[in-house]
């Protein structure tokens, strides 16, 4: 029997998973790696975790594969030298150390002409400032750099001695001429980023890799318009597939390659989403299950009684491209207790998804439906709060593995089990249960979603010492 198998290099572990040709998945396997933080903002981790963790959870699948499909975290920096050793730590996505550097980027390409080549602004998360603050802060390391990779790209360098990398995870380097699929002579020009650091650009169908929220787009189905994929992972993501190269004016969304060939995508990204509840969960109940927390959320009405949560625990991309915004609880009362701040955690990520669906409907996208994925889409009454939130009916899919599920499909089409991308998707994802809008909530959500929106700016002139 034909398995497909994939593999997806997380930011808080690798997960692998061998399917059927039809979708079944019959193997999966994890293993968690640490994080580090040493200083405030920083987010850094070690490249040989990645690959210790993968071999380890492919080992413990159980079954063989002509060909492992990719997904993993986005815009993480690895810098190799002559002899393809990791030179330090890899900067990560949620890093936010790179504030001067993105100034700096912006003034020398120009920010309208940085938007339309890349389809995004300079943002501290993505991968060329942080080459930029490189060769700033670590000069000895920047002066050894002979090759760059991403962080599944360097796990498929290690278990294949490929150099490569796809047009959907190049999209978030910053340096990828998005509208051509191709390396920006223009911005590596700008930057003086020699271009022999970067690896040959393929498709994802042809390399069988994709990043993260592209594969996991992929795994549910989302390779046209019509439906948008609602990732409730560590970030949320809200994620339309797009026939053409479009790209907001301000940059408020990302214009990315799909893992589709000839189809782009526009996508809001919330830096904490499930993360924002382990974050409330480590600091307040460690000892709590997170099925127990949200059912002491459930014992209170929508809306929380006016406590509203700002997720911005990391600073934000979407809508705010702020790496100095601050999470707050702002409507506290001696009425409310835990469960009432674990209702404000959940409606406040749901608003946060709601201003990247906004978003992209200022770009054309009219979604009917939203396939949703994460970890905290395990929650029934989190889905509830989003659907509701976004006015839209959200499915799951039977197969509920995401990223890796999308990895997967893409190992079948580079394998030739399938044509094409579409072809995977019909063959195997398939619709489970759907999520409807709770209608007695519209109206109290539209009121939280207004008062959300304007503690940003209201808290913005409070100064905050790090």
């Amino acid at each position: 029997m034909t398995t497909l198998v994939g593999l997806d290099v997380g930011t808080t572990g690798v997960k692998a998973i061998a399917i059927t040709p039809e979708g079944e998945v019959i193997a999966a396997a994890e293993e968690p790696y640490p994080l580090s933080t040493p200083y405030p903002g920083w987010s850094e981790q070690d490249p040989e975790d990645w690959w210790r963790a993968s071999e380890k959870a492919l080992a413990r699948l159980g079954v063989s594969a002509a060909r492992v499909g990719l997904s993993g975290q986005m815009h993480g920096l690895v810098c190799l030298d002559e002899h393809d050793r990791v030179l330090r730590p890899a900067i990560l996505w949620n890093d936010q150390r790179t504030a001067a550097e993105c100034a700096e980027i912006e003034e020398r390409v120009g920010l309208e002409r940085l938007i339309t080549l890349t389809g995004n602004r300079a943002l501290p998360g993505f991968t060329a400032p942080k080459l930029l603050w490189l060769r700033r802060h670590e000069p000895e390391v920047y002066a050894r750099i002979r090759r760059i990779v991403l962080p599944k790209d360097y796990v498929r360098l290690r278990l294949t001695g490929e150099w490569a990398i796809d047009a959907a995870d190049a999209s978030g380097t910053l340096l990828l001429d998005v509208a051509r699929r191709r390396w920006s002579d223009d911005v590596l020009a700008a930057l003086e980023i020699p271009h022999h650091w970067l690896p040959p650009v393929y498709e994802s169908t042809e390399v069988a890799g994709a990043g993260d929220q592209q594969a996991a787009a992929l795994g549910v189905g989302v390779v046209e318009p019509g439906s948008v994929s609602v990732v409730l992972g560590t970030s949320g993501v809200v994620l339309a597939s797009l026939p053409a190269y479009a790209h907001d004016s301000l940059a408020r969304v990302h214009a990315f390659c799909h893992a589709v060939p000839d189809t782009w995508e526009a996508m809001g990204v919330m830096l904490n989403a499930a993360g924002s509840l382990r974050w409330l969960r480590d600091a307040l109940a460690p000892e709590t299950s997170f099925a127990g927390l949200t059912a002491e959320a459930g014992c209170w009405k929508a809306g929380a009684e006016g406590l509203t949560f700002l997720p911005y625990l990391q600073g934000e991309r979407t809508p705010h491209a702020d790496p100095a915004a601050r999470g707050s609880f702002t409507g506290l009362t001696l009425r409310h207790d835990r469960g009432a701040l674990v209702r404000a955690v959940l409606e406040g990520v749901a608003y946060g998804l709601r201003d990247s669906l906004e978003l992209l409907r200022e770009l054309g996208v009219k979604p009917q439906k939203g396939r949703v994925s994460g970890g905290g889409a395990r929650s029934r009454l989190w889905l509830e709060i989003v659907a509701s939130v976004l006015a839209l009916r959200l499915e799951l899919t039977v197969a509920e593995e995401g990223s890796a599920y999308g990895a997967a499909l893409l190992a079948g089409v580079a394998d030739g089990v399938f044509a094409s991308a579409h072809e995977a998707v019909t063959a195997c994802v398939h619709a489970g249960e759907a999520i409807e809008p709770n209608p007695a909530w519209a109206a109290v959500y539209e009121e939280g979603y207004a008062r959300f929106r304007a503690l940003y700016p209201a808290l913005q002139g409070v100064e905050i010492d790090d």
